[in-house]
């Protein structure tokens, strides 16, 4: 391994050795408001470059550019976002002055972006990107990545707990259902250059966002960490040399309480801080009847803090370490029906609690109450330390990127979803740690030719240490048919002997379970000007992936005896199981764009993608292995294959307004996916493949500002996401008991895929004075919907959510300096709505809900220096 990175380091600094290093000019200037006042701190971008700098107190500015002609993009919090071509030279008879008009960036097509390692206009880019500022963010009240989803419809997020999250574009990404350690997930999560391995990872609440982007479609020959179906790229505000903080304190109904904090300022001529804090609390969402108390609770505190040293003119180190901690009450799910199965009546879930003297607390799941026995713990710390070093080398950039991450993750979960002592215990304590090394050189190779070339390492290390346990109502769940060895005659277990008091009451498993993953990769991609208008971009990657697993799994407690028929009845609910994985592999990847700018308002661009998805391994129970294989064969998971086209064009069909449109199809061959067995022993569901899937869809996005008061958005998402080949799929859960143990699903729809999603929003805005501070009134509104799909990875008619639409509003008034206030209100029609539904473990018949929350409404007072 070491070798594999000496090599990948040594290619990398052969290309910067012998990279040529070009003349530049030096451009002054400066930036005025309407009222010819300077104005000090607006950002100066070179466009097409990393190229940045910031006015002084007198407005006045340099920057270092190449040749003329280049176009500069000045931005300032507060004003209209401008572009200026340079054509020629400024001079003491005719200096450069810069005038920007106060507003609000309103349009996406204004928004500037860092996909391609450039700073750059995403209209002009030819990847499907949309961009949600940080200011957008606040004022959506999307204040994590769940939220996020209902400002881009072609992004899902699933939830059951933090750790069984899931972030999919397209419907492609995580497993659907409970997660599995052992896989990559195939949407990226970054920030600030810093790649997060783990989806649970990201369910952190955003402080000090400036934009959020997300790249559609596989993501290889940019980023360090090989994706297949996207990437979130989040960036954040860094520090100021310019004193500055932002005060923000949210009420709302159910308790809720957020408190954000954020400071910055010079420390010295060459070094400045900011340091960050949130806190968010709210009571619970769903009511216990057994304790008398709500679950379903918030309570996260996050504190980030970041140094930048400007070492030289050309070179920044930027520090920044975080920490958070989220101790809720909760991710309790509510039962939401009950399926009849193949099982013979008595093993029928309402003849079992009937046997049981049990009933539901209630079997209206948006009556939200639950009567579970078993606490719901959902305890996580995350965080970690990053140290990115920015030098301009010639006509570019080289970046390294340092980070170390640690997640933790503490839970305690009633998976049987009842107040009965089914499952005692179900948690499935982890800690995973990564280490990456990301460098990076993106700039001008000559006139013609720029591109990113650069090099990434990651090591993660995960350790598990499980527990399941059942409890005094286990036997009647499982009660069945079992034989035992009886002087070698294979025979029944009377069905009575599951009765014997005690017998499994305490018999559970433990888990010991462990993963070492490193992956090492050489990627780039070139952009060639072919003419003014005609761009041809072609990206590669190389890649090598290794992981290696053990899981060890003993049984314990329960009916100490040595009686053989109750010896098998506990065989049958538990057994002991060890097996381990070692597998590596190199690939190829890549992509080739053509990019052809019709006019300055029609871009067009052509994508074929070829990616992958590393090999994966189970660290879960594995079901009992079919006839010819073992459990070591279960254990890996083949790497999925995957082809990608894709088409878009981004217009701008008149002045303040974009209108994008996007194509595409995706073949994946041998999919990862998430499947739930019948068996208890594998509870949480275990990794198989799929032999062959395709998505294809449509999606637009558009923005419109009509004049200075009204501005409008909307995207819309059409996924056709199937099952092409599945012949070994998991029964759905209506089918359990069914003589045989798989299911041709080929043909059906991939779950947690709607056909239809979508999201509309308007705002009205005026120019006003609240307590002698300049900023604007505004009343707006947000939806999104989206319509049915399936929660099962084998269709099953009672396991698909119904399509929903929720409506959120907002009015208030906001400034850029001094008091705003945001009086906001979220699903405002109270809709009842599932995000999920999951059978319960041993597949009894019953399946869970996870509820979408019920009306919610508060105030957000913010303040700013």
């Amino acid at each position: 391994m070491k070798n594999i990175y000496l090599k990948l380091s040594t290619t990398l600094l052969f290309f910067l050795v012998f990279s040529t290093s070009f003349a530049q000019v030096l451009l002054e200037g400066k930036v005025k408001d309407e009222q010819d006042a300077p104005i000090e701190g607006v950002n100066i971008v070179l466009k097409g470059t990393t190229n940045t700098t910031t006015t002084l107190a007198d407005g006045t500015f340099s920057i270092e550019a190449k040749s003329l002609p280049f176009t500069l993009i000045v931005q300032y919090a507060g004003y209209n976002t401008k572009e200026i071509k340079i054509t020629e030279l400024p001079t003491n008879i005719k200096p450069l002055e810069i005038i920007i008009s106060y507003g609000e960036e309103k349009v996406l097509s204004e928004v500037v972006v860092t996909s391609r390692r450039r700073i750059e206009k995403a209209q002009d880019i030819p990847i499907a990107v949309s961009v949600v500022t940080g200011k957008q963010a606040e004022q959506a009240g999307a204040f994590n990545v769940n939220r996020v989803k209902e400002l881009i419809p072609s992004v899902q997020l699933y939830s059951s707990n933090p750790r069984n999250t899931g972030i999919n574009i397209r419907g492609l990404g995580s497993p659907y259902g409970l997660t599995n350690d052992g896989i990559d997930p195939g949407v990226g999560f970054y920030v600030d250059g810093v790649y997060y391995s783990r989806p649970a990872a990201t369910t952190l609440d955003f402080v000090d966002i400036d934009r959020i982007e997300v790249l559609r479609g596989p993501q290889g020959s940019l980023f360090g960490k090989n994706t297949t179906s996207g990437a979130f790229n989040i960036t954040t505000r860094k520090p100021s040399f310019t004193s500055g903080a932002d005060f923000e304190v949210s009420y709302g109904n159910y308790g809720f309480l957020q408190a954000k904090t954020s400071i910055t300022g010079g420390l010295s001529k060459k070094l400045a801080g900011r340091i960050s804090f949130s806190g968010t609390q709210r009571d619970g969402l769903i009511d216990n009847v057994v304790t008398g108390r709500a679950t379903n609770t918030l309570n996260n505190q996050g504190i980030r803090g970041q140094l930048l040293y400007n070492a030289t003119e050309n070179t920044n180190i930027l520090f920044a370490a975080d920490i958070t901690t989220q101790r809720p009450d909760g991710y309790a799910q509510v039962i939401a029906g009950v399926a009849p199965t193949k099982r013979a009546a008595y093993r029928q879930f309402d003849a079992i609690i009937a046997d049981l003297n049990y009933q539901l607390p209630s079997r209206n799941a948006f009556d939200r109450k639950i009567d579970h026995d078993t606490p719901w713990r959902s305890g996580q710390d995350l965080g970690g330390a990053s140290l990115n070093v920015d030098t301009k080398i010639g006509k570019g950039t080289l970046t390294s990127t340092t980070a170390w991450r640690f997640w933790n993750w503490d839970p305690s979960n009633d998976r049987d979803f009842t107040g009965l002592q089914v499952l005692a215990k179900s948690q499935n304590p982890a800690r995973h740690t990564q280490l990456t090394q990301e460098i990076r050189y993106a700039g001008q190779v000559s006139s013609k030719l720029s591109g990113v070339i650069g090099a990434f390492f990651i090591d993660q290390t995960v350790k598990i240490r499980g527990t399941e346990e059942s409890g005094n109502a286990q036997w009647r769940f499982s009660q069945s048919p079992v034989n035992y060895n009886n002087n070698g005659v294979s025979t029944p277990v009377p069905l009575a002997r599951w009765a014997e008091p005690g017998l499994l009451e305490g018999y559970g498993i433990r888990t010991i379970a462990d993963i070492h993953a490193v992956s090492a990769a050489l990627f780039g991609q070139l952009d060639w000007q072919v003419t003014d208008r005609l761009h041809i971009l072609p990206g590669l990657r190389y890649n090598y992936d290794k992981k290696e697993s053990n899981y060890d799994r003993q049984t314990y407690g329960g009916l100490q005896t040595n009686d053989p028929q109750l010896l098998a009845i506990k065989r049958a609910v538990y057994t002991n199981q060890t097996f381990s994985a070692n597998k590596d592999k190199f690939d190829f990847s890549g992509n080739i764009t053509v990019n052809y700018k019709a006019t300055d308002k029609i871009n067009g661009y052509a994508t074929y993608a070829k990616s992958y998805k590393p090999v994966g391994v189970n660290v879960a129970g594995l079901p009992t292995p079919a006839a010819g294989q073992t459990l070591a064969d279960l254990a890996v998971i083949r790497p999925e294959d995957v082809n990608h086209y894709e088409i878009g064009i981004k217009t701008s069909p008149f002045k303040r307004a974009i209108l994008n449109l996007t194509l595409y199809n995706t073949d994946i061959k041998d999919f990862q996916t998430n499947v739930q067995a019948a068996e208890l022993g594998v509870n949480r569901g275990y990794l198989a493949n799929a032999d062959k899937v395709r998505v294809r869809g449509a999606e637009v996005d558009a923005s419109f500002v009509i004049n200075e008061h009204f501005a409008f958005n909307g995207a819309l998402s059409y996924t056709d996401g199937k099952y092409v080949k599945f012949t070994n799929a998991p029964l759905p859960l209506e089918e359990t008991g069914a003589p045989v143990s798989f299911k041709d699903v080929s043909g059906t729809t991939l779950p947690g895929v709607s056909k239809w999603a979508g999201s509309l929003g308007g705002e009205y805005t005026k120019s006003a004075k609240f307590f002698s501070n300049l900023g604007k009134f505004f009343v707006a509104i947000d939806s999104y919907a989206r319509s049915e799909f399936s929660s099962s990875p084998s269709a099953s008619k009672f396991l698909v959510v119904q399509g929903y639409a929720i409506f959120n509003g907002r009015f208030g008034f906001r400034a850029t300096e001094g008091l705003s206030v945001n009086f906001w209100g979220r699903n405002l029609l109270n809709k009842d709505y599932f995000e999920q539904l999951l059978p319960a473990g041993g597949n009894s018949g019953h399946y869970a809900g996870v509820l979408g929350d019920q009306r919610t409404y508060g105030i957000t007072l913010k303040y700013s220096l």
